[in-house]
């Protein structure tokens, strides 16, 4: 049987904006941007917690219940210098890290036992030294499988370990509420309290065919999470599997050509990540999101990856007018890459005008990485 860490560090874009600015400690802090604008909060301290607030949350309402909190955009590059520093102090230390998100990380600690002892002293003492040399809080839950030991991790943050014993995984996981297991959410969880499902131990109790007939495939792996069977095997270098962004418009929009004003320069951000990267994307998606909140995605796979931001956003483009179809004013627009390959330029397989242009964007990729993104645009038929 495996020992598998989740370490996820506690309220980590807050923290380090703490780093940055050692007056915030102590003081209920919300990152997000403007509390009067129509973004959501992307974390928020613990001290901003006790009146109600949580990630994902508009922060309209934020405002509301935490008018005196400190509102801060944030400083997304900071968070990916640390959250590296974090990979690499592991990865100096474990043979298998698996970085599961920006501040998430899964340890294979399987067979360590006798480089660093105990796996709840190795813990401990792991937590100590983040906290020591980078001045991070995190919380380290420690199990046989994956999904255990994520829901050990949130067991008892901030600053937590939560160590479960092999062989008692269930007896862990059943006086737990079934909004613990990772994927039910705010679609499966009405589903389940309707039907009278409150604790995991319930859904260990029923049967994995009256799951699957109410969930499909995912009430089977429901029934087995809340058994305590869940994946053990980690990747050492896990590949990036998508990219996207969105923007949160400020007011409603309907004009169609303004609305494919913002989707074109979203293209041209993720083509520049692509290009960043050296990836090119073979499913393109877009996310419409209605001021009344109704969300629809579309997407199509082309016959060849890219990273032409000219493909990319006649694609989007298609798709956003085939599904922009109601009389409804538009709140968010986004778009989001897939089916990552890397990027390996064979000129022969290129006509010379495919070519050029391919060289052209990875012109325009140094000029922004120096100069900045707006330093040069690309037109929908050439530079600007």
């Amino acid at each position: 049987m495996k020992t598998i860490f989740h370490l996820d560090m506690d309220a980590f874009f807050v923290s380090v904006e703490r780093i940055l600015d050692p007056s915030l400690e102590g003081k209920p802090v919300i990152v997000g941007g403007d509390p009067h604008g129509r973004g959501v909060v992307a974390a928020c301290s613990y001290e901003a917690r006790k009146f109600g607030l949580h990630s994902a949350m508009p922060i309209r309402n934020a405002f509301k219940l935490c008018p005196h909190g400190i509102y801060l955009h944030g400083h997304y590059k900071e968070y990916v210098r640390y959250s590296n520093a974090v990979k690499n102090l592991l990865e100096k230390k474990l043979p298998v890290v698996q970085q599961a998100s920006v501040d998430e990380f899964y340890i294979d600690f399987t067979g360590c036992e006798d480089i660093y002892g105990s796996a709840p002293d190795f813990a401990a003492a792991l937590q100590k030294e983040i906290a020591d040399k980078l001045l991070l809080p995190c919380s380290i839950g420690i199990a046989s499988n994956k999904t255990i030991a994520k829901i050990a991790s949130d067991f008892k943050k901030p600053k937590g370990i939560t160590y479960v014993e092999p062989g008692k995984e269930k007896e862990f996981l059943s006086p737990l509420q079934i909004e613990r297991i990772p994927g039910v959410g705010k679609k499966t969880f009405p589903i389940l309290r309707a039907r009278g499902f409150r604790t995991i131990g319930d859904l260990a109790e029923s049967s994995p065919d009256y799951l699957s007939t109410l969930l499909g495939k995912f009430g089977t792996d429901l029934w087995e999470k809340a058994n305590g069977h869940g994946n053990d095997i980690l990747y050492s270098e896990q590949e990036r599997k998508s990219v996207s962004k969105e923007t949160t418009f400020d007011e409603d929009k309907v004009s169609k050509h303004e609305i494919e004003n913002y989707l074109f320069e979203l293209t041209g951000k993720v083509g520049q990540l692509l290009r960043n990267e050296e990836w090119q994307a073979q499913t393109i998606s877009i996310k419409l999101r209605y001021s009344d909140f109704e969300t629809i995605t579309r997407a199509k796979t082309l016959t060849h990856p890219t990273d032409d931001d000219k493909i990319i956003f006649e694609t989007a483009r298609s798709l956003f007018r085939n599904a922009y179809t109601r009389r409804v004013g538009i709140r968010l627009i986004g778009i989001h890459l897939t089916k990552l390959n890397h990027f390996f330029e064979q000129e022969f397989l290129f006509d010379d005008e495919e070519l050029i242009r391919k060289r052209m964007l990875r012109a325009v990729m140094k000029i922004r990485d120096k100069y900045g993104f707006s330093s040069i645009q690309i037109g929908k038929s050439g530079i600007e």
